[in-house]
Formats: structure tokens, sequence, C-alpha cells
């Protein structure tokens, strides 16, 4: 099997047991308040921050180049959102939860380590995720916090990506350019289960 198959099966227990949290669970039934979604977007900021902070930092890695997609980048969309729901001053008044500081804090680990490859993890779920699932949370948060029209949601929001299913094939064919190497394979697949918890 190549990188991206071994991630889709090596990520599946761990997938499950995120759509199972209390927050995403309820998520998914429809059921989301305004403050949890701000929260959500705020913490995404950080953590979006730190993974193209490091993919810029990194550029010149052979194997992170293989996925650095700059159609995926989320920074601006998450900007133009917190506008929305903090405000213009946003960036004085959003704070890090301690969740989102440990996930920052191993992205910049990982990424300072002798194994920067192991960003591809975090950058499949991440990213991956948000073209895929993430078009079906927008849906449903749009119309549960009864949002006005074309605000709020610009996260999920990927105006480069004409055609998202081709270009979920061209991020799997990427992945399985990177290397064929077990062991590195595995680690990136273990990352990526870490990136999920």
């Amino acid at each position: 099997m190549g990188l991206a198959l071994e991630l889709k099966e090596g990520t599946k227990k761990s997938h499950s047991a995120a759509e199972n949290t209390k927050f995403v669970a309820a998520f998914l039934r429809g059921v989301v308040d305004e403050e949890s979604y701000r929260k959500l977007i705020k913490d995404f900021y950080f953590v979006y921050s730190a993974l193209e902070e490091e993919f810029t930092r990194l550029n010149d890695d052979p194997i992170l180049m293989c996925v650095n997609f700059p159609e995926l980048w989320r920074i601006n969309f998450l900007k133009e959102d917190l506008r929305y729901y903090y405000g213009p001053n946003w960036n004085t008044i959003i704070r890090p939860s301690e969740a989102c500081i440990r996930y920052v804090e191993r992205i910049h680990e990982v990424a300072d380590s002798n194994e920067p490859y192991l960003l591809v993890g975090h950058h499949y779920t991440r990213y991956l995720g948000d073209l895929s699932g993430g078009q079906i949370l927008k849906n449903i948060a749009e119309k549960a916090m009864d949002l006005p029209k074309d605000v709020g949601l610009a996260f999920y929001e990927f105006d480069d990506i004409a055609d998202k299913k081709a270009f979920k094939n061209k991020y799997r064919e990427a992945l399985d350019t990177i290397t064929t190497d077990s062991s590195v394979i595995n680690a990136i697949v273990t990352e990526a289960n870490y990136a999920f918890r």
C-alpha cells in the first residue's frame, strides 16, 4: 500500500473516535452554538498558523514540498471568520486553549526535529479533512447558527480548487510519491493519529 491508503486505513479508528467526541457528534447532529464555533475557529487559527509557518520555513524539504499546495492554506480565510466572530480587534482578543497549545507545540517540535516529514501526518489530517468532511460541516453550521449569507464560514471555502474530488486524488497521488519506506510511512501514520487525538 502507498502512503495515502496507509494513512486512510491507519487513522480509521482515530477518525471515528474524533467523530464521536461530544462536540463533533453534536455538530454532526446540527447542534452548533456560535460560542462553541467561535472557540473552534479561534483554535484553528493557531493550529493553521503553526502549520503554514513551518511549511513556509521548510519549503525546500523534498518530502514536505510534495503536499505543500498553497490553494489549501486556511489562514486568510480564518482571519476573515475571526473578524466576523470577534470584531476588528480579534487578534488582540483571542488566546489558544490548553489543547491547542499542546497541538501547536507538537507541530513546532516535529518541524524542529530530525523528522520534519512527520508534518505530513498533520497536513493530511487537517487539510484533507477540511476539503472532505469540512464541506458537510459548513452546511450544518450555516443552518444551525442561522448565519447571514456568505459570512462566518470562510474557513470552508476553497476558491482555488474548482474540482474537489480531482484535487483530493491529486493530493493522494502526491502522498504516494513521498516514500515507500515502511518505517517512514508508519511514523507518518502514527503522527496523523496524534493529530486526530
